[in-house]
């Protein structure tokens, strides 16, 4: 695809916690009569991110104007377009919207329909981070924040009093399955696992064994697991 590349040295594989938004969604405004809509969307990849442009670009076929910005923790990359408004004036704002929030894997498309009044590059420029940062603000941003998963099957009796433990220190109950005994798989932050380890060993008096099943991302203001499981 077309578009400015800025790179970036740090790897999308450290284990830290990062911003992201939460769900897909959009906003609209008008400014002197063109009609500004901004669609933001989560993706961890490039290929995702096109498709996220391509789709809107195809639902707008008939705007002015489809500027876009992205920004990747997988490869590091930064990418955006002006799609024709004067450079430096569209794609480089969209994406200082989501540089200054922190935000990353996600990607956001402004549609233009023109209104027939010029705004002028500082117009623009303003137009455009407003349109980015409404979509922003309605999509909601998350901290993603590395956890540990263990995996342990316990008895019935044992349920209750597992699940307590594990809420004490922060922890949280990925999947769960019911029969002869209940299979658990729990997250806990990094922070709280040596902590939630000790404490399962002392209170089921070592008959409770939490077995390690790699890692993954909690969304921190919502709880529950991402997609990005690392093992």
């Amino acid at each position: 695809m077309t578009g400015a590349v800025i790179p970036q040295k740090k790897g999308a594989d450290a284990v830290e916690p990062y911003l992201t938004v939460e769900r897909r969604a959009n906003a609209e405004f008008i400014e002197k009569r063109s009609r500004f809509i901004g669609y933001i969307c989560p993706v961890k990849t490039e290929e995702a991110a096109a498709g996220f442009i391509g789709e809107i670009k195809k639902k707008h076929y008939d705007a002015t104007h489809n500027v876009y910005a992205y920004h990747l923790r997988e490869s590091s990359i930064r990418r955006f377009s002006d799609d024709g408004e004067p450079q430096g004036t569209a794609g480089m704002p969209v994406l200082d919207v989501l540089m200054k929030e922190n935000v990353t894997d996600c990607v956001v498309v402004v549609t233009r329909y023109f209104g027939g009044t010029m705004l002028g590059a500082g117009g623009l420029v303003r137009a455009y981070s407003h349109g980015a940062k409404i979509a922003l603000d309605a999509g909601g941003i998350v901290m993603m924040e590395p956890h540990s998963i263990y995996r342990t099957a316990v008895g019935y009796g044992m349920y209750d009093k597992l699940i307590s433990v594990v809420a004490k220190h922060g922890g949280a109950i990925r999947k769960n399955v019911f029969e002869a005994e209940v299979s658990l798989e729990i997250g806990v932050s990094k922070e709280q696992e040596e902590a939630l380890l000790k404490l399962v060993r002392e209170s089921t008096n070592g008959t409770v064994v939490l077995t390690p099943a790699g890692e993954c991302y909690l969304a921190k203001s919502v709880g529950g697991f991402s997609e990005n499981i690392k093992t």
